[in-house]
């Protein structure tokens, strides 16, 4: 039948060459059992062929597209493995010894620059020579020459470091002259683009909150999978996610000149989280034991006398970055009281529960007693926690953005002076934002007395995210960085999304282990 096609006319045989080549030589073209016949129907032969084209790329690419996806969830925890090491990494290379040398190098060489501009340039206001009108003249040639001779130190000590370390200011130097002097050319030109600029400004905000929006609902379905993955993959990932913080706060320690003992803050932070899990009740020693033997470093390891700063920040590592929030650790680790009620949403979740640890016994019969339920008291409340203070954010921002007048700063100029953005109105509208979350979520987890422990637990996570927050920004604003890091595109660091969440893990924990229980404890006696 090929063979009777190809002698055909061109536009009759080219389609069917086509459609043969198109099956490949594992696919035969066969005609039907009429084709035998005599008047064979050309027609519906080649619609035959045609469907069996269009079946065999249909399962082409479908299956194509199978391998595509198992691809995709295959690469999605490679591409975060590789993200979080390589970011790691250059924190690491970023806080080693070559590093803080070349930290030192450069604030002497600014240091050294400014001397000499004091000495050339600065002399009307400065007066170092400070002649009198009853000096000698040996006393003014005594005064030149020792300016003189401080001046070529400078070269010399300039020429030793190494001018190399002044590439940025030359450059930057060179780029505003080069500015200033292309400034009267280039006014008519951006003049012309102000209008374009502007239309573009308009839609990259309007992209810019639309993908906002996008990575804020993708990050609370993480936390929230995070929140309730057992004690175990929780504490696993608040420690990887605490040596990112214990980092990104020493590299921006040594912005400043300030060398502490990074090595041993981390570890020390590492292994409070650890001893939190695994080790309560010994929890509380972690943070002096490791301040010990910080010092005892300090000590015998230095070559010199260290200073005030750098124990005072490696301190301040263990304990704000450490310390404060591992206590969320062993918040997760509550379990509920018998005599307590369930939450309402037990009803819903228990079958679905029930349902995973019947499959996980008779699966994994032998790991499945080694494995609790990941839901606890302490992990919802965790969960309620946490959202209350990502909306009292949420809320400062947006009330503070439409209804903000009147500036932090008015009342207390240091919180305004770290940031100045900060409003009252935002404050309230957080604080309102973050009552009604707690408010809802004692009544979801049937607190006693929930019209009043509701609300003042919400208005003490408010107060205390925002004392993160302002502790945070007094250090940003001191070092002179505008963000923690660059792990996530538009918003900083780790430390840039959770500092409003440290200061409230010890509260919280206080609240869960000991306050609610008792006030159950006061509900169920009835006492007056």
């Amino acid at each position: 039948v090929v063979k009777g096609f190809s002698h055909s006319s061109s536009s009759q045989s080219s389609p069917h060459r086509q459609i043969a080549l198109r099956l490949g030589p594992n696919v035969p073209l066969q005609a039907p059992p009429s084709a035998s016949k005599k008047g064979i129907n050309l027609t519906n032969l080649h619609s035959s062929t045609k469907e069996r084209i269009n079946e065999s790329e249909h399962v082409t690419s479908s299956s194509s597209s199978t391998l595509s996806t198992t691809k995709k969830s295959r690469f999605i925890p490679r591409y975060i493995m590789n993200t979080y090491l390589n970011y790691v990494m250059r924190l690491w290379m970023e806080t080693n010894t070559a590093s803080r040398r070349k930290i030192a190098n450069q604030k002497a060489y600014h240091a050294i620059r400014q001397v000499q501009h004091l000495l050339r340039e600065g002399e009307e206001y400065v007066n170092i020579i400070n002649s009198k009108e009853d000096d000698s003249k040996e006393d003014v040639e005594k005064r030149t020459a020792a300016r003189n001779d401080l001046l070529s130190a400078c070269d010399s000590m300039l020429d030793i470091i190494g001018k190399e370390q002044d590439d940025g200011t030359v450059s930057g130097t060179s780029t505003s002259v080069s500015v200033s002097a292309n400034t009267s050319a280039s006014t008519s030109t951006s003049s012309a683009a102000n209008g374009n600029a502007a239309m573009s400004k308009n839609v990259k905000k309007k992209k810019k909150s639309s993908r906002s929006v996008l990575f804020g609902a993708s990050m609370g379905a993480i936390v929230t999978c995070w929140v309730f993955s057992g004690n175990f993959l929780f504490t696993g990932l608040f420690t990887l996610m605490t040596v990112l913080g214990q980092l990104e706060y020493y590299r921006m320690v040594m912005k400043v000149g300030i060398y502490p003992a990074r090595k041993i803050s981390v570890v020390g932070a590492c292994a409070m989280f650890i001893t939190a899990l695994f080790a309560p009740t010994l929890h509380q020693i972690c943070l002096p034991a490791f301040a010990t033997y910080a010092m005892i470093w300090f000590l015998t390891m230095r070559r010199t006398v260290s200073t005030i700063p750098e124990i005072a920040t490696t301190f301040t590592g263990m304990f704000y970055l450490g310390y404060i929030p591992s206590f969320w650790v062993r918040i997760g680790l509550i379990q509920g009281n018998p005599d307590q009620p369930m939450t309402l949403l037990h009803p819903f979740v228990a079958p679905l529960l029930d349902s995973i640890g019947s499959y996980t016994k008779s699966t994994f019969p032998y790991f499945s007693q080694f494995v609790e339920s990941p839901i606890t008291a302490g992990s919802v409340f965790i969960f309620w926690t946490w959202i209350s203070i990502a909306f009292s954010d949420v809320g400062a921002y947006f009330m503070g953005r439409k209804f903000g007048k009147h500036k932090l700063g008015s009342i207390f100029p240091a919180a305004g002076a770290a940031s100045p953005n900060k409003t009252i109105e935002g404050y309230l509208g957080g604080t309102l934002f973050c009552t009604a979350f707690a408010t809802v979520g004692s009544i979801i987890m049937q607190w006693p007395y929930w019209y009043l422990t509701g609300p003042i637990h919400g208005i003490m996570l408010a107060f205390l995210g925002l004392v993160g927050d302002l502790t945070a920004s007094m250090l940003k604003r001191d070092s002179g960085m505008k963000d923690f890091g660059d792990l996530l595109p538009e918003h900083g660091g780790i430390m840039d999304r959770v500092d409003s969440f440290i200061f409230t893990a010890p509260y919280s924990w206080c609240v869960c282990q000991f306050m609610i229980p008792a006030l159950w404890a006061r509900a169920r006696l009835a006492i007056p």
